[in-house]
């Protein structure tokens, strides 16, 4: 693809006052507010389910090895299955109901796993959460990526990383130190509830907002295309 990009002329703009108005201009927008709390609530409570895996296929499940590798392998299938469903879709019309439905599904397939005591049950579960945070994180990214303005696209998606990446270690500090005293499955329960709790919330605000606008009448540019793509690559990654 030839693009021809428009000069620009650079500001002299200080580092604090480009956060204050990023921060700002999220926190005037519901649909954006309400997402990125929800990636980063996911992100806390939801994502450090992984760091209890040993203890679900050891002590839970009465496994060794090999089962760790099938439960994180279910996770990463599940993940695989909703980038193909992502892939595969032809409109984005329908995104805002799907964001919240897939969170509550992830968050419902923690509930469920941590309750189950079948290895082959817990695959499926495993199977159901890893579509749910993947299609979540993914859509996540491409709701931003068409609301935001372009002169705010850096500030914004750095907000966007710092909730997907940035939350990660201290859910997994908590995560470890919740089991400790209440017990990996416990956790892992507490963790889903949260996170259908949250899904909800994000469905509220979005059909209480005033500023959401139809997001097919929005092109998705190259620009958005490349932050779209390596947002997933690291979402893969992990």
């Amino acid at each position: 693809m030839k693009i021809t990009s428009p000069k620009k002329k650079r500001k002299n703009t200080h580092i604090i006052n480009d956060f204050k108005e990023g921060f700002i201009y999220i926190y005037k927008s519901v649909p954006m507010r309400s997402t990125i709390f929800l990636l980063a609530l996911i992100s806390l409570l939801g994502m450090p389910f992984q760091v209890l895996m040993p203890v679900f296929a050891k002590q839970v499940l009465g496994g060794g090895p090999h089962t760790l590798g099938f439960l994180m392998g279910a996770t990463g299938l599940g993940a695989l299955i909703g980038a193909m469903y992502l892939a595969s879709r032809k409109s984005n019309e329908d995104i805002w109901n799907l964001i919240p439905v897939s969170a509550a599904l992830f968050g419902i397939g923690l509930i469920a796993f941590s309750l189950s005591r079948s290895l082959w049950l817990s695959l499926l579960l495993l199977l159901i959460a890893g579509w749910g945070m993947m299609v979540q994180m993914a859509s996540s990214n491409t709701l931003l990526q068409v609301l935001v303005d372009d002169d705010k696209r850096g500030r914004i998606m750095a907000f966007y990383a710092m909730a997907f990446m940035g939350m990660v270690p201290f859910g997994s500090l908590l995560a470890g130190s919740l089991a400790g005293l209440i017990g990996a499955p416990n956790t892992v329960l507490v963790g889903g509830a949260l996170c259908i709790l949250g899904a909800f919330a994000l469905f509220r605000d979005i059909r209480l907002a005033k500023d959401v606008m139809p997001i097919e009448e929005k092109e998705i540019t190259p620009e958005m295309e490349a932050g779209i793509e390596s947002s997933e690559e690291v979402t893969d990654s992990l």
